[in-house]
C-alpha cells in the first residue's frame, strides 16, 4: 500500500477542502520552538518526520526514539525478517498456540475483525498467495502461478483458522497459516510514532511512513498540516480525472491509500494488480484504481483502504457507510478516471472557492 502525497503550507485558492468533523483545538506551541524534520529506512521503505518542537529538545534523541518505535514492529511483524514473531508463527509446528507480543496482537485482532466483517475480502493470512504473486518476501515471480499451486495454497488462506485466545493474547497455528499484516502494520508503525512524539510533549507534528500519514496541531503560522490526497493522474499519464485531488487539515487524522498503479507484474501483455481478492486467489479484476481512507488510526486506515480496494465500488462504498469512515474511491472508466466520495468524507468538504 501507498499513497504519495503533496505538503502545503496553506490550502491551494480554488480546491476542495476536507475539515475533521470532530476536533480538539490544537495545543499551543512552547514559546521557544523549532521545525524539526528528519527522515529514514523502515519497513522496506522511507518515513519522514516533521515536527514543531521545543527548542531545547534533543533531536538525535528523537530520531533514535522514531526509529526504534518502528524497528519495533518490524522485529515484530515482518513477513522480510527470518526471525521476527510473525515469521517464527509462520514456520511453526501445527496445532501449538503461541502469545504475541501486546502491539502484534492488537494489529492481527483488528485485521481479524476486518476479515470477519467483510468475510475474507481482507485476509491476515494471506502470506502464501502474496509469495505465489511475486508481492512476498519470496521475491518477483517469472510466471503467473498455476490454477494447480493457487488451489493448494487456498485452504491455508483462511482467517477462521486462527484461534484467538484474547485472555492471553496468544493465537493458534493450524498448520501452514502464513500471515502477512503489510496492508496494516505499516499504518500501526505510523501511529506509534505519532504516539512516541506526544509521549515527548509533542502537539504538533506530521509522521509519514511508505506514504501513509498522520497528523496533528497547528504551526507557528497557525496553520494545520495541509495534505494533498493522492492523485493517481500524476502516476499514470494516460489517464484523467475532472476533480483535483481535495486537500486535507490533518489535525488528530490519518489518511492511507491503496492502489493498483504503484505495484504489479505483468504476464503475456496482461497486467495483475498486486490487489489480491483472498476469496478468490486471483489478483482483483474490477476497475477501482485508488482508495483512500481517514481515519484517527492509521493501522485502521490502513486495513480499510486494502478492505474497499478489495471489496469493489459497490461493496467498498456500502461498507465504508456501513462504518462511516470518510472514502474516496477512484475508478477506471471508458472516459478516464472517476471519484466517487462516501457520506463521510463529502461532509468534510468544505469547497474553498
Amino acid at each position: 500500500m501507498h499513497s504519495s502525497s503533496a505538503i502545503h503550507s496553506s490550502p491551494p485558492n480554488g480546491r476542495r477542502v476536507l475539515l475533521p468533523l470532530q476536533m480538539t483545538a490544537p495545543a499551543a506551541l512552547p514559546e521557544q520552538c523549532t521545525l524539526f524534520q528528519a527522515r529514514g529506512l523502515s519497513m522496506g521503505t522511507s518515513w519522514q518526520v516533521k515536527a514543531i518542537i521545543a527548542s531545547s529538545q534533543s533531536e538525535a534523541e528523537l530520531i533514535e526514539g522514531i526509529q526504534q518505535q518502528l524497528d519495533h514492529v518490524v522485529a515484530q511483524m515482518s513477513p522480510w525478517v527470518s526471525d521476527s514473531d510473525l515469521m517464527r508463527f509462520n514456520q511453526a509446528a501445527a496445532g501449538t498456540w503461541h502469545h504475541l507480543p501486546k502491539e502484534f496482537f492488537q494489529v492481527l485482532d483488528h485485521a481479524v475483525f476486518v476479515a470477519e466483517q467483510t468475510q475474507g475480502a481482507y485476509e491476515p493470512c494471506i502470506g502464501h498467495l502474496a509469495n505465489l504473486w511475486g508481492f512476498g518476501p519470496a521475491g518477483k515471480i517469472q510466471s503467473c502461478p498455476t490454477e494447480t499451486a493457487i488451489a493448494q495454497v487456498m485452504p491455508y488462506t483462511d482467517w477462521r483458522q486462527l484461534k484467538i485466545d484474547r485472555s492471553t493474547q496468544s493465537i493458534y497455528q493450524a498448520g501452514g497459516v502464513h500471515l502477512d499484516l503489510c496492508s496494516t502494520a505499516k499504518g500501526y508503525g505510523v501511529d506509534q510514532v505519532a504516539r512516541y512524539l506526544q509521549d515527548q510533549g509533542i502537539a504538533s507534528y506530521l509522521v509519514e511512513v511508505g506514504g501513509e500519514l498522520r497528523g496533528l496541531g497547528i504551526k507557528p503560522d497557525q496553520q494545520p498540516w495541509w495534505v494533498e490526497l493522492e492523485d493517481p493522474t500524476q502516476l499514470q499519464h494516460k489517464e484523467t480525472i475532472d476533480l483535483a485531488p481535495p486537500v486535507i487539515a490533518l489535525h488528530g487524522l490519518s489518511v492511507a491509500t491503496s492502489g493498483d498503479y504503484n505495484r504489479y507484474v505483468e504476464f503475456q501483455g496482461q497486467r495483475y494488480s498486486h490487489t489480491i481478492d483472498p476469496r478468490t486467489g486471483y489478483p482483483v479484476t474490477h476497475q477501482v484504481c485508488s482508495v483512500t481512507v481517514i481515519h484517527p488510526e492509521c493501522m485502521i486506515a490502513d486495513a480499510l483502504a486494502t478492505a474497499i480496494s478489495v471489496l469493489g465500488l459497490e461493496q467498498g462504498m456500502a461498507y465504508a457507510k456501513q462504518l462511516q469512515v470518510a472514502a474516496r474511491i477512484i475508478v477506471r472508466e471508458e472516459t478516464g478516471l472517476r471519484e466517487h466520495l462516501s457520506p463521510a468524507m463529502l461532509a468534510m468538504m468544505d469547497d474553498d472557492d
